[in-house]
C-alpha cells in the first residue's frame, strides 16, 4: 500500500495539514498510520477520494457532522443528502435576501410625501369539514394580525389555540420599523412554550402556524408546517410559504414530481411544527403590500382540496374578503370536507388621512 505524508498527502486534496489533524481528531478522516516514535501521520492514497469529498462539502459550507453523515453513505444516498441540504441553504438565503433587501430599502426610502394610507379589510373563519369529529385549527383576523394554525394530536385544538393567542399581543405592540422579524420570531418562542406547555413534553401534540403581521406598509410572515399563505395581485396568485412536509422536501430533492406529489400516501406528513419537542426554526419574510393585494392564510383542509386554479378564481371574483372566506370553505366541504378548513382573507386598501 502506497503511502503518503500528510505534506503530500495535503497538496493532493488541497485540505491543509492543520485541518487534516483537526479532521483526525474528529474521526472524519483517519490517516492509515501514526508513526509511534513521532506522531507523524502518514495517509493512503486510496483515501484521496474521500479526503476531496471533504473538501468540496466544506466549501460548501456544510457542517462537519453533516459530512461525516455524508460520507458514510453510498455514492446516490450521499447525493441526495447533498441535494437536500443544498435546497435549505437555497431557502435560508432566500430569507436573508429579503431581511437584506428590506433594511436596504427602509435605509434609502424618501419620506412619504401623500396622505395615503394603507390598511387592512378582513375575515376569519374556521369549519369543522365533513368528516372530522372535532376541529383543530384556529384561524384568527385582526387590524394587525393574521393567523392560521392546524393542531394535530389529543390535544391539537388547544396547540393551536394557544400558538394564535400567544401571538396577540402583537396587536397592540409597539412595531419599530427595523426589527419587526425579530419581533415576530421572539412571539414565536412565545407560541413554542405556549404549545409545549399544552403538550407537556408530548411530541405527538403539535400544530402548523402561518401569521402575517402588519406594520402599515408591509406585511411580515411567520410559518411553520404546511398551512399556507398566499398573495393575490394583479389577478395572479402567488404561494408564499414553504411547506415543511416530507411530500415537499422530496420534491425539492427532485425525488418526486408535483404531479406525483398529489397521489402521495402520506401528504402531510411534517417535517417542521410546534410541539413537545425539539423547538422548531420558522421561515421569516417581509413584503411590501400594494393597494388591491389580496392574501388568503389557510389550512390544508383547503389547499389539499381545491386546485390553487380554483383558490386564483373564487379569490378574484368575491367582492370582499368576507364572501371570499365563506366561498372558499364551501368549495372545500363541497369536494368532501375531509378536514378541518380555516380561511382568513385580507385586502390591503388605501385611505386618505
Amino acid at each position: 500500500m502506497e503511502l503518503l505524508t500528510i505534506g503530500a498527502f495535503s497538496k493532493a486534496c488541497r485540505l491543509s495539514p492543520k485541518a487534516l489533524r483537526l479532521y483526525d481528531e474528529l474521526e472524519l478522516l483517519r490517516p492509515t498510520r501514526v508513526d509511534p516514535d513521532t506522531g507523524y501521520r502518514y495517509y493512503a492514497v486510496e483515501q484521496l477520494e474521500r479526503a476531496r469529498l471533504v473538501a468540496w462539502l466544506r466549501r460548501l459550507g456544510m457542517p462537519l457532522a453533516s459530512i461525516r453523515q455524508v460520507c458514510a453513505l453510498p455514492p446516490a444516498a450521499a447525493a441526495r443528502e447533498i441535494r437536500a441540504y443544498w435546497a435549505r441553504i437555497e431557502r435560508e438565503t432566500a430569507v436573508r435576501r429579503d431581511l437584506a433587501e428590506f433594511l436596504v430599502d427602509h435605509l434609502t426610502a424618501e419620506p412619504r410625501k401623500d396622505t395615503a394610507m394603507l390598511e387592512l379589510r378582513y375575515c376569519a373563519r374556521s369549519d369543522t369539514g365533513r368528516v372530522r369529529p372535532a376541529n383543530q385549527d384556529t384561524a384568527y383576523a385582526g387590524t394587525r394580525l393574521l393567523a392560521v394554525a392546524d393542531g394535530c394530536g389529543p390535544a391539537g385544538a388547544l396547540a393551536s389555540s394557544a400558538a394564535v393567542e400567544a401571538l396577540k399581543f402583537l396587536e397592540n405592540e409597539e412595531l419599530p420599523a427595523g426589527s419587526v422579524l425579530n419581533l415576530l420570531e421572539e412571539a414565536v418562542r412565545g407560541a413554542t412554550e405556549a404549545v409545549r406547555d399544552v403538550a407537556g413534553g408530548s411530541d405527538t401534540v403539535g400544530t402548523t402556524l402561518t401569521a402575517l403581521l402588519w406594520t402599515g406598509s408591509r406585511l411580515a410572515l411567520v410559518h411553520i408546517g404546511d398551512s399556507r399563505a398566499y398573495l393575490l395581485r394583479d389577478g395572479g396568485l402567488f404561494r408564499i410559504t414553504h411547506d415543511h412536509t416530507v411530500v415537499q422536501s422530496m420534491i425539492d430533492e427532485g425525488r418526486l414530481t408535483p404531479e406525483e406529489a398529489t397521489t402521495h400516501p402520506h401528504p402531510a406528513l411534517l417535517l417542521k411544527a410546534l410541539s413537545g419537542g425539539t423547538p422548531a426554526i420558522p421561515d421569516l419574510k417581509l413584503h411590501d403590500a400594494l393597494p388591491g393585494d389580496r392574501y388568503l392564510l389557510c389550512s390544508d383542509g383547503l389547499s389539499g382540496v381545491v386546485p390553487d386554479a380554483r383558490i386564483t378564481h373564487l379569490l378574484s371574483t368575491a367582492p370582499t374578503p368576507d364572501t371570499a372566506v365563506h366561498t372558499l370553505i364551501t368549495e372545500a366541504n363541497t369536494a368532501g370536507g375531509p378536514d378541518n378548513v380555516s380561511c382568513v382573507v385580507a385586502d390591503v386598501v388605501e385611505t386618505t388621512a
